[in-house]
């Protein structure tokens, strides 16, 4: 069941600062190779711009990169300069001596995000500022003031295409466009499987291989995630996939669903892994991966082991052990590993019964918690593990807690957020502990203190393992939607079964429940013949009843003999079939193990010089796509980012290397040329819109409508700029 830490180990202090500074290290590195990168893309941009009105005879007095005063510049005649050399020029020029020095100055200014060239006549913010000089911007014919303008963007489109070729020519290592994990529940669990012949299940399922998404030929597992986040509202995605042992193509229809994490459309896949155990470096790390292998009975196996056995049957990747662990019913799964070495280690991994995971709406200051539930069931949070603070403080491990001050029974995302929300203070915590008989006895501690961080001194988890003892079901999951629903709430079914927190569930149709992995068993088996019937119909209806013996808490009383209570439990086809869609989860993590990668690669320049074609044109679709769905809801302004967010993903995608840092350069070059080239006024596509304006009319907008819209483009602009970095800064903090 689930696991969460409440308190942080604590290291030597010497290691910590180490580790700090190494980090610290490594991610200023990255930044200013991002900066660099991102200065080099508004260098390209801009140097179109002035090439283009080079060509076309226009003085220009500036080309600057990055904004606000000049650092240093340079100007043919005049050299090198701290500050700008403009007001030196003009007085030269004014007494006649200038002759040798060129009217363009080239700026380094102080702000190095951004860029421009300053042409005579031409000011986006004041319209009016014309010039009548035979060079100047507006004496220039319109047609080639519209290839000034959009030489910018041009060029950004160009310097993209170089750059996916140069990547592609050298290889991008990325996941395969394949199926590792379809989370329980999911829509991706729920896809409608068809083909010629075809009888088995529905839902996607590991080791599935995406050959079409629609019509396009997805070249990562990446494409899958994109097309999930770009798809329209109620939109399926209609997928063709190749099953193994399956001899033909299969056709798969997704519905995405919004996800309560990234609030982005997904279907609820991960990419394939390898069978090779992640390589673990650093005394420390080895020293941590060994305690959680003893805890987890796997003391023996070492990082950088290979999977070689499953039950027997060789495993070339993950795929197999996935399978089994879904196919298992429970039941253990004997796994061999062998490391490089040709030293063996064999085990039994006895599978957890999966549950629903919901990320459930978040107020202001609260933590991010997903909720485990069945149905709407959560188990009772305990105390795993105690540090010395805590237990100076009465706690003990094995401890169920019962009451935390007001807030009784809760479970791990009720509890935690209780006790962070307190920090600096005390609290009243009552907890069922056993006693010599192994009788739950309920002990009071008063003036339990919580730390600056908000933390006791524990490891919490559930107790869904050992017994099923629940929590109230989480009001918010009722603003959690139904799958194609746009109007009825999701009521989970628990709210119509438990009436008090800390209620025990002892059997259902007369089959005794242990654990929260029997109860799941056992609701399965009274609601088969239902299932059946209704995982055949587009559009279930109905119920099924079960009955339900339980045990409801008073306090003081000893929950063994507490009165039991019989009740009849309704469950509707949609909680049917979201019961029978969860599957079984591994012991030893599916993250443990590497991903599997692919290496995109031309077979030489001419292939890679297409593939980049393609990306480009790809990026370039998928840029503008994203503004429609912008318009229509599937993707909201919080998904952008700004400058802050740009920067922190670059140091991120730096720090996989060299190949993807040019690779986000050129996304970031088609984006940019992108927005660069939108309608809008004070940016290249507004100017070009006039332009046309004026080849077709044979004169200007008048300067009245170029100043509203220019002051109308500033502010929109202005405002989405404060949006997005405001946003960054929130992400960034976790707020």
């Amino acid at each position: 069941m689930g696991r969460a830490d409440s308190f942080v180990q604590p290291r030597p202090a010497h290691l910590r600062a180490i580790e700090f500074t190494m980090i610290a290290i490594s991610t200023i590195l990255n930044l200013l190779l991002v900066m660099l990168g991102f200065g080099f893309i508004v260098f390209v941009h801009e140097l179109g711009h002035f090439l283009a009105a080079r060509w076309a005879g226009i003085r220009v007095l500036a080309f600057a990169i990055g904004f606000g005063p000049p650092v240093i510049t340079f100007r043919k005649g005049l050299g090198v300069r701290r500050g700008s050399s403009e007001r030196e020029y003009f007085n030269r020029t004014a007494q006649g001596l200038a002759e040798g020095v060129s009217p363009t100055e080239y700026r380094l200014n102080a702000l190095p995000f951004g860029g421009y060239v300053k042409m005579l006549g031409q000011e986006d913010l004041d319209p009016s500022a014309v010039s009548s000089a035979s060079d100047s911007y507006q004496r220039c014919k319109p047609w080639k003031r519209m290839v000034v303008i959009s030489a910018g963007v041009v060029m950004n489109i160009l310097s993209a295409l170089i750059i996916f070729a140069g990547v592609f020519l050298v290889g991008l290592k990325v996941e395969p466009a394949k199926i590792g994990y379809v989370a329980p529940g999911s829509a991706a669990a729920k896809a409608v499987v068809s083909g010629p012949g075809y009888a088995g299940d529905a839902g996607l399922k590991p080791g599935d291989e995406i050959l079409l998404i629609g019509d396009s030929k997805p070249d990562s597992f990446n494409s899958i995630a994109l097309a999930s986040s770009m798809s329209g509202p109620h939109e399926d995605l209609e997928l063709t996939i190749q099953r193994p042992g399956v001899a033909g193509p299969l056709k798969a229809k997704v519905t995405p669903e919004t996800s309560r994490l990234s609030g982005l459309r997904e279907i609820g896949v991960e990419p394939p892994r390898t069978n090779v155990l992640v390589d673990v470096k650093g005394e420390e790390a080895l020293k941590a991966w060994d305690e959680l292998a003893a805890k987890f009975g796997f003391a023996g196996l070492k990082p950088g082991m290979r999977l070689d056995r499953v039950n027997g049957e060789p495993a070339t990747d993950l795929t197999p052990l996935v399978r089994a662990i879904d196919a298992s019913d429970g039941a253990p799964v004997r796994v061999e590993f062998v490391s490089g070495t040709g030293e063996r280690f064999a085990t039994a991994l006895t599978p957890k019964a999966a549950l629903r995971s919901d990320v459930l709406p978040k107020a202001p200051g609260e933590i991010t918690l997903p909720v485990e539930h069945l149905l709407g069931l959560t188990p009772v949070m305990r105390v795993a593990k105690t540090e010395e603070r805590a237990r100076q403080q009465g706690l003990r491990e094995g401890d169920i807690i019962a009451r935390v001050d007001d807030v009784e029974y809760p479970s791990l995302w009720q509890g935690l957020p209780q006790i962070r929300s307190h920090p600096g203070q005390s609290l009243t915590i009552a907890v069922l502990r056993k006693n010599e008989t192994g009788e739950l006895n309920e002990v009071t501690l008063n003036d339990v203190r919580v730390d600056s961080r908000g933390t006791i001194g524990f490891t919490a988890e559930d107790v869904g393992e050992e017994m099923v003892l629940v929590a109230l079901p989480a009001p918010k999951l009722q603003a959690l939607r139904r799958p194609r629903s746009t109007t009825e709430p999701y009521v989970p079914a628990a709210a119509n079964l438990i009436q008090s927190p800390g209620t025990q569930i002892l059997s259902v149709n007369g089959a005794p429940v242990a654990n929260f992995g029997a109860l799941r068993r056992a609701l399965r088996g009274a609601t088969k013949a239902e299932f059946a019937a209704w995982s055949r119909l587009d559009q279930p209806a109905g119920s099924v009843s079960v009955e339900v013996q339980l045990r409801q808490p008073e306090r003081g009383s000893i929950l063994g003999e507490l009165p039991v209570v019989t009740r009849r439990w309704e469950l509707s086809a949609q909680d049917v079939i979201e019961l029978h869609s969860l599957g079984w989860d591994s012991p030893l993590g599916l993250g443990s193990f590497d991903l599997e990668e692919i290496v995109q690669r031309g077979a030489g320049p001419i292939d890679a010089m297409g593939m980049g074609l393609r990306k480009t044109k790809e990026v370039m679709l998928t840029t503008y796509l994203t503004f429609a769905r912008l318009a229509q809801g599937t993707v909201k302004v919080e998904h952008l980012k700004g400058p802050v967010g740009i920067a922190h993903l670059g140091t991120i995608v730096a720090s996989r290397g060299t190949v993807w840092l040019f690779f986000f350069m050129g996304l970031i070059s088609i984006n940019l040329a992108v927005i660069n080239f939108l309608p809008l006024p004070i940016v290249d596509g507004g100017q070009f819109l006039f332009l046309v304006f004026e080849q077709v009319r044979g004169k200007p907008p008048p300067v009245a409508v170029q100043n509203a819209a220019a002051l109308v483009g500033l502010v929109l602009i202005g405002c989405m700029f404060l949006i997005v970095t405001f946003n960054d800064f929130k992400n960034l903090l976790g707020l």
